[in-house]
């Protein structure tokens, strides 16, 4: 039995079969919605490329193309074009695919051990299942994340201001990689560059379109997040974060959320002030982790197939640290897989799902309780590792 489980605990942790399954979770992804023909999401991302072409509205309904609008930035075209000008079979598999293996490379350029990889890839399996199943940018987002932090670790601030650039323009999410501007030594470099990019990303959609109109459609853009953030704010679907959590659970309408970000903002940056700790991999990792969960605990516009980036950050959490995890992190890690990774499949209880979790938001739960945990372990403990992986 003892050889057995050894054998089965191999297989799991090598590298050929852990990439099998993130080939695979998009080819289920593409079989269970192309056939069905449940793709809508992904019908509005190429709708942006024709509509950018044909100098149409990108922010306004297209009842005959697909339902919901579009709430990407007009520099989404850009990234949509290869994907758009294939047969549709192909190109919403190569989105999934894409997406997939963007997530897989990013993580797997984390300062790691070997059987760090093998937890992050196989913990964060099932929440990537859920982004690809509605074929969501946002797992992009998770990497464009973590590579932003790896590149700056790597000295290679351009690319990573790269990053950023294209996670800002497309949904703003990518403004979080500023997170890590500290721990760049090429400060100057990193700033410059990221002007260029923001330039450059800019303009890149006029050359199939023209300057008037995206210049017309980055102010509309404006306009509809403002509009989507209002109705948010009490979306069954959406707000799946801790101001939506506050706010279902009390059902007051009557505050501003700003009495909950601007305390949650300030506990995020507290840690910046323990300047020594930043020698200390393990810690830069730590505020990686804090800021991918953050992305997604603290924005109302998150909904369930977001998570994937704050799982991430739950996963690097548990892994980065120089002390050993206790039962009670380990019970932590267990309740957020439950509860925030389980809760919209169908192994999860369609009672406890549809009477509790949808309507209170409490797939966030784990999530808030983590990042708390994190941010006080951040501004307490002594990160202090000697090896240059964890």
């Amino acid at each position: 039995m003892k050889t057995r489980i050894e054998n089965i605990k191999n297989f799991l942790c090598r590298k050929d079969v852990i990439f099998s399954l993130w080939i695979l979770l998009p080819l289920i992804a593409w079989v269970t919605k192309y056939f069905p023909s449940k793709y809508n999401n992904f019908l509005i991302f190429r709708g942006s490329f024709f509509h950018t072409i044909e100098k149409l509205p990108l922010y306004e309904a297209y009842p005959a193309e697909y339902n919901d609008l579009n709430h990407y930035g007009p520099f989404f075209a850009c990234l949509i074009a290869p994907f758009a000008v294939m047969p549709m079979w192909l190109s919403l598999l190569s989105w999934l695919l894409a997406l997939s293996l963007s997530l897989y490379w990013a993580i797997k350029t984390l300062p790691l051990n070997k059987m760090s990889y093998v937890f992050i890839y196989w913990i964060c399996a099932h929440e990537l299942l859920t982004g690809l199943f509605m074929s969501q940018f946002n797992i992009a987002i998770a990497s464009i994340l973590i590579l932003s932090f790896t590149l700056i670790e790597r000295e290679k601030d351009f690319w990573a201001a790269f990053c950023i650039a294209i996670g800002f323009m497309v949904k703003l999410y990518g403004i979080v990689g500023l997170a890590f501007f500290f721990f760049s030594k090429h400060k100057i470099k990193f700033i410059l560059s990221g002007i260029f990019w923001l330039a450059v990303m800019f303009v890149l959609p006029m050359t199939f379109s023209s300057p008037d109109y995206i210049i017309s459609q980055y102010s509309a853009w404006i306009n509809e997040l403002i509009s989507k953030n209002d109705s948010n704010l009490f979306s069954l679907y959406q707000n799946i974060s801790l101001l939506g959590l506050v706010r279902k659970i009390t059902q007051n309408p009557n505050y501003s959320d700003l009495l909950i970000l601007i305390p949650a903002v300030l506990l995020f940056f507290a840690p910046y002030t323990r300047v020594k700790q930043y020698k200390y991999l393990p810690f830069r990792m730590a505020i990686l982790a804090s800021a991918l969960i953050c992305t997604v605990i603290l924005s109302t516009g998150s909904e369930s197939s977001t998570y994937i980036i704050a799982f991430c950050g739950v996963a690097i959490w548990y892994k980065c640290v120089p002390w050993k995890r206790t039962k009670w992190d380990l019970a932590l890690l267990i309740f957020a897989f439950i509860l925030t990774s389980m809760s919209p499949s169908d192994l999860f209880p369609k009672y406890l799902r549809q009477t509790y979790v949808i309507p209170y938001a409490l797939k966030a739960l784990p999530c808030v309780i983590i990042w708390l945990k994190l941010s006080y372990e951040l501004l307490t403990r002594n990160y202090n590792y000697e090896n240059d992986t964890i």
